[in-house]
């Protein structure tokens, strides 16, 4: 093989290697680094550097260098003209050993880089610019045999000094976007904490109307959060079915005050009255464009029963949705578990056995099961948050009543499932 043609194959191949190198690496500066050692092979250049054009348009930053005195200062100095002409030369080789008069705005900035080399002898300055933007220059010495550049040789190290443009461009594009994504990140998650704020906001706005049963809305967002979880969804549906659990009694809001607060079990009428406040709910949060979906639903329907006896549409189990249900027990706990006016609330005991009765009738089994298992995890220490526990507050769980009446019931319902998942098949 003739030696220009080994040439012309070796420089392709490193060509081929810088491309790669661009490509795959992850890191910008090794990159440059890799890259200027390619340049420098490819041809036999004695040593050179790379200098960045920094984002405050100002200064020429050195990332890469070889074979040139290590007292390289940086960074080097740029002004709008001399930046101006090296975009108006682009891809060309100037040299700052014969200075010419048709390029006065560069004469200032190629002898500052000619000083900044030292003894080293720079011969060829190129500038890397990429779609109209100056990216940075390419700093190279003579080559090692001493011979002068070729046309075609300059060419070469044009195609990889725009190889080099290209990477350094693409991966500064690279940062930005990921800095965008983060600062998108951050404003999702601002806008989200807002948003659970503001919830939270009008949960306690609810339960102010209800002076028996201040924080009501807030524990059935958790008792809702902790099933969802337990039955294995997402951490964005689990965040959603907490929301729905926080507003699910925003309707009552257009319910007179004095029907709320009743000391004593109210009449057909005014329980008439109250029982409008699903359908006020679903009024009030279909308009609002939420974050997660049927929230409006889960409030219009979690006083719907599996039997049909519920309201306000007198739904059936399958008809009924899953978060409605999750929603529903959790409601019903807390009512069973907190203080009411004309009623105390019922052992944990009593409970249970309400949960036994009515699963299938008024609760759903899934939904059952997660709950317990996720209050027998608290008891067990299986579990260190201890959330149910300590919104049941102190000295309401008796252990070891409680965990065998929760493990009997947890397998009872297991075998229900089974067997009905048998039975439909």
């Amino acid at each position: 093989m003739e030696l220009p043609t080994q040439k012309l194959v070796h420089t392709f191949g490193a060509l081929a290697d810088l491309g790669q190198e661009i490509t795959d690496s992850s890191d910008v500066s090794e990159m440059v680094r890799t890259s200027l050692h390619l340049l420098l092979g490819a041809l036999g250049i004695r040593g050179g550097a790379i200098l960045e054009h920094m984002a405050d348009g100002q200064v020429l930053k050195l990332v890469a260098a070889r074979g040139i005195d290590e007292g390289f200062p940086e960074p080097l100095h740029i002004d709008d003209a001399a930046r101006v002409a090296l975009l108006n030369a682009g891809l060309s080789a100037l040299s700052p050993e014969r200075l010419t008069t048709d390029k006065p705005d560069l004469c200032a900035l190629l002898e500052e880089c000619k000083n900044a080399a030292g003894t080293f002898g720079i011969q060829l300055f190129v500038p890397m610019v990429v779609r109209g933007e100056l990216v940075g220059a390419v700093l190279l010495g003579g080559k090692a045999t001493g011979e002068s550049f070729t046309g075609e040789e300059c060419d070469i190290i044009f195609s990889m000094v725009r190889h080099i443009g290209v990477g350094i461009h693409t991966h500064r594009l690279l940062e930005q976007l990921e800095q965008r994504a983060e600062e998108n990140r951050r404003l999702y998650e601002d806008l989200r904490t807002i948003y659970r704020q503001t919830v939270r906001a009008f949960a306690a706005a609810i339960d102010i109307k209800d002076k028996y049963t201040q924080g009501h809305s807030e524990r059935v967002g958790k008792y809702s959060e902790i099933i969802a979880r337990e039955m294995g969804w997402a951490e964005e549906e689990v965040e959603g079915i907490a929301i729905a659990g926080y507003l699910h009694d925003i309707g009552k809001l257009v319910v007179e005050r004095d029907i709320i607060n009743a000391p004593y079990r109210i009449d057909a009428k005014q329980s008439s009255e109250l029982n409008r406040h699903p359908a006020a709910g679903f009024e009030i949060l279909s308009p609002i464009h939420h974050p997660y979906t049927d929230i409006p639903l889960m409030a219009k329907y979690h006083h719907e029963r599996l039997d049909g006896r519920g309201y306000p549409d007198g739904l059936t189990d399958k008809q009924i949705p899953l978060g409605a249900k999750i929603v529903s027990l959790a409601d019903s706990f807390d009512a069973m578990t907190t203080d009411r006016p004309y009623k105390t609330r019922r052992s944990l005991e009593d409970v249970i056995v309400d949960f036994r009765f009515n699963t299938g009738k008024q609760f759903d089994c899934e939904v059952v099961i997660a709950f317990c298992r996720a209050l027998l995890k608290e008891i067990n220490g299986e579990s260190k948050e201890r959330r149910i526990l300590k919104m049941l507050g102190k000295n309401y769980v008796e252990a070891e009543k409680i965990i065998p009446l929760l493990s009997e019931l947890i397998s009872e319902l297991d075998c229900i499932q089974i067997s009905s998942a048998a039975s439909s098949v």
